[in-house]
């Protein structure tokens, strides 16, 4: 795991690597200390993400390097590493989390950059897919709905929830569980599986 700020642990079993994955270099240092500890990359969650919601003309320079620099420049130097990585054993899986704001825009969230930035993954997911499906590395996708995070702990007034069909926010569970069948779908490649609570379908 790779994060801005993580604590180290003590389990052998997981290795924390802090850094900020926007920075060039920080993905392939990731890569190296998990090879160093492990031995393989078996599989890959693109799961570091910004997101500022904002009116269009008010964001900043500042605010698009930040968004771009997590969300797109993280995603590519830390793949970049894992690929060669997967084709020395024995392939792999790679897989990245966006957001279903990029199928279906809403006129009450202003979130340019996410669609620009999680577009440009769900687009990226699907290229890895196809160039590397007959050399054993799979790619997907989650496309989330809101999640009950730290970023979003509650939902006073059920605003949040509103966003979905099924009337209510997301949460870890149903994402892990999405992750993991992917995970485990071997014949599954190039999926963009929306985990939104029916927010990409419609109202």
């Amino acid at each position: 795991m790779a994060a801005s700020s993580i604590p180290p642990s003590d389990d052998p079993d997981v290795l924390t690597v802090p850094g900020d994955l926007s920075r060039p270099g920080t993905g392939a240092r990731t890569v190296e200390q998990a090879l160093d500890r492990f031995g393989r990359i078996d599989s890959l969650v693109n799961n570091a993400g910004v997101y500022v919601e904002k009116p269009f003309t008010d964001y900043t320079d500042a605010d698009y390097d930040l968004v771009t620099g997590v969300n797109l420049r993280g995603f590519f130097d830390i793949t970049r590493a894992a690929v060669p990585a997967m084709l020395a054993g024995d392939g792999g899986h790679i897989l990245c989390v966006s957001t279903s704001l990029v199928d279906r825009a809403n006129a009450c969230i202003p979130a340019a950059l996410a669609s620009l930035t999680k577009g440009g993954l769900t687009a990226a997911t699907r290229e890895l897919a196809i160039e590397y499906a007959a050399r054993g590395i799979r790619a997907n996708a989650v496309s989330l709905g809101v999640i009950r995070t730290p970023m979003n702990p509650d939902d006073p007034g059920g605003a949040l929830a509103a966003l979905h069909p099924l009337g209510r926010m997301g949460e870890v569970e149903d994402v892990v569980e999405a992750i993991m069948y992917l995970e485990q779908a071997a014949f599954v490649t190039g999926e963009i599986l929306h985990v939104d609570g029916g927010q990409s379908a419609g109202f």
